[in-house]
C-alpha cells in the first residue's frame, strides 16, 4: 500500500489479469544457508518462505521505530499469534519522472530501524524489511517511470544496498527488493542487476512486492526466493459481510494464482493485504476512503475469507497484513476506520486462525 504521511493513495481500481511474462535468469539457494548459488534454476527453501504470519507496521517519521510506543505495538502484533512483523523504511523522489532518491524527515532513521528489529526479535517475532519509495507530494509510486533510466537504476541500487547491509547486520529474516514499482518493474535486465547486488551483501530469502495487477508482468521472479503480491483485488460490487460470498470471489484468483506459482517454481507470499474498517471496502481493499460509515463486520468477514481460502494451499507463503496502528497524531484515518484489526472484530478472526492449534500452517 502506498504510503505517506498526509497522503490517501488510492491504487488503480481491478484490471484484467495479463499474459505472464517467462522469466529467462534465474539464481538459485542452496536449502542450508540460504546463500545465493549464482545462475542455474535451483529452488529456493521452503522452510524459510513458508507460513510467514505477519503483521506491517511502517514508518512515517525519522523516529517512530525508536519511539516509546513500538515495544508496546510488537507485544500487541506478537499477541494476535503473529510471528513476523514488517517494517517500511522509505526514501522520496520529487516526480515520477526524477531519477535522484532521498531521505526526509518521514524517513525511518537507521539506529531506529536497528531499535526495532532488537525489540522485535527480544519479543520472538522474526523480521522483514520492506523499503518502499515514495512521492514527495503524493501519488502512485507504481506511476514511477524516470527519464533516465540508468540515473534511477543506480540510485535506486544505492538505496536498496543500503538496506540490504543494514537487513545482513541486524538479522532480519527476509528483504523485499521493492515494493509495487510497476512503472520499472518489467525492465528484467535491470533489476537482475540490482538483486544481483543485494545477493552480494544479503543472503536470507529476497522477494519483491508486486501489486495485484502487477505481478504476473513481472520478469525476474525466478531470481527471487518467493513470489510477492499485495493482494489488494476487488471481491465485491457492493458491500458485504457474506464470507462465502468473499471466498467464491477468491476462486478464480486461487485457481490463476496456483497456475502462476507451479509455472515459475516458486510460492506466493502476500507481501500485503488489508482492509479498513469502513463499509464497502471488500469493493476495493486498496482505498483508505472508501466509505464514512464504521464496517467492522465487513473488514472481519475479508480477513476470514482471505484466510480461509488460502491457508491450506500448498503453494502459499503466508501473508503480512496492513497495517497495525498509526503512531500517535500520524494517522491519517481515524482508528475506527482504519485498516487496524486491533481492538476490531479482525483482530479476534486473527487470534483465532493463528492460535497454536490453527490449520493456518506451520508457526513461521
Amino acid at each position: 500500500m502506498s504510503a505517506k504521511k498526509g497522503t490517501a493513495a488510492l491504487l488503480a481500481a481491478a484490471v484484467l489479469f495479463l499474459a505472464a511474462c517467462q522469466s529467462d535468469g534465474t539464481a538459485g539457494r542452496d536449502a542450508p544457508t540460504g546463500r545465493a548459488t549464482g545462475r542455474g534454476g535451483g529452488t529456493p527453501d521452503d522452510r524459510k518462505v513458508s507460513g510467514l504470519r505477519g503483521i506491517t507496521l511502517p514508518s512515517w517519521n525519522t523516529d517512530d521505530y525508536s519511539s516509546p510506543e513500538a515495544a508496546g505495538y510488537l507485544r500487541q502484533i506478537a499477541a494476535t499469534g503473529a510471528r513476523w512483523v514488517t517494517f517500511t523504511p522509505t526514501w522520496y523522489q520529487g516526480r515520477v519522472t526524477d531519477s535522484d532518491l532521498r531521505t526526509t524527515d518521514e524517513t525511518a532513521d537507521d539506529d531506529s530501524l536497528r531499535h526495532i528489529i532488537g525489540l522485535a526479535h527480544a519479543a520472538g517475532l522474526k523480521t522483514m524489511l520492506k523499503p518502499h519509495v515514495d512521492l514527495v507530494r503524493g501519488g502512485d509510486r507504481a506511476e514511477i517511470r524516470p527519464r533516465d533510466t540508468d540515473a534511477w537504476f543506480a540510485a535506486y541500487e544505492r538505496f536498496i544496498t543500503h538496506y540490504a547491509r543494514l537487513a545482513a547486520d541486524t538479522g532480519a529474516e527476509q528483504l523485499a527488493v521493492g515494493t509495487e514499482l510497476a512503472g520499472t518493474s518489467g525492465d528484467g535486465r535491470r533489476w537482475r542487476r540490482v538483486i544481483a547486488a543485494v545477493r552480494g551483501r544479503y543472503h536470507g530469502p529476497l522477494t519483491y512486492a508486486a501489486n495485484y495487477d502487477e505481478y504476473q508482468k513481472v520478469p525476474f521472479w525466478k531470481d527471487l526466493d518467493v513470489i510477492g503480491i499485495d493482494a489488494y483485488w476487488p471481491l465485491s460490487g457492493k458491500a458485504t459481510a457474506d464470507v462465502a460470498r468473499l471466498r467464491r470471489a477468491w476462486q478464480p484468483i486461487t485457481e490463476e494464482l496456483a497456475a502462476f506459482a507451479a509455472r515459475r517454481d516458486r510460492k506466493i507470499l502476500f507481501t500485503e493485504a488489508g482492509y479498513v474498517s469502513q463499509r464497502g471496502t471488500t469493493t476495493a481493499p486498496y482505498s483508505w476512503t472508501i466509505s464514512k460509515r464504521a464496517g467492522e463486520d465487513e473488514q472481519a468477514a475479508a480477513y476470514e475469507a482471505l484466510l480461509a481460502t488460502f491457508a491450506k494451499k500448498p503453494w502459499w507463503a503466508g501473508v503480512c497484513w496492513w497495517m497495525w496502528d498509526d503512531w500517535p497524531d500520524s494517522g491519517e484515518t481515524a482508528e475506527r476506520l482504519a485498516y487496524t484489526p486491533h481492538g476490531k472484530p479482525a483482530e479476534k478472526v486473527l487470534r483465532r486462525w493463528w492460535s497454536p492449534s490453527s490449520p493456518s500452517g506451520d508457526r513461521g
